[in-house]
């Protein structure tokens, strides 16, 4: 599958943004998929993930009650809703597929994950 994502830009905070993330292939229904996010010098991290069938979902505490990950199979997209934006939130954001047959349990762990976005820029100004 090959993953194409969209949406970032420049906010100031407290704003939002709305990250895409659209998949080729006509198997990205069976895939689980996550974001990641990584800040200059700073290791790549989990953001959120999401089930193939959208029914479960998991974030960081970090964005918790704040970004909404969501996914409609019939377009093949995956989204990142991001309210409340945060200067600390400023990083590069990537959509991943999950790898099959993987432990659901290593969901933040970036190396479960097969294929990736080439990343969308995110800068949240104070």
């Amino acid at each position: 599958v090959q993953l194409q994502a969209s949406g970032g830009g420049l906010v100031q905070a407290g704003g939002s943004l709305r990250l895409s993330c659209a998949a080729s292939g006509r198997t990205f229904s069976t895939y689980r998929m996550g974001w990641f996010r990584q800040a200059p010098g700073k290791e790549r991290e989990f953001v959120a993930a999401i089930s193939w069938r959208g029914d479960s979902t998991y974030y960081a505490d970090s964005v918790k009650g704040r970004f909404t990950i969501s996914r409609d199979n019939a377009k093949n997209t995956v989204y990142l809703q991001m309210n409340s934006l945060k200067p600390e939130d400023t990083a590069v954001y990537y959509c991943a597929a999950f790898k099959y047959g993987s432990s659901w349990s290593q969901l933040t762990r970036f190396d479960e994950y097969d294929y990736w976005g080439q990343g969308t820029q995110v800068t949240v100004s104070s």
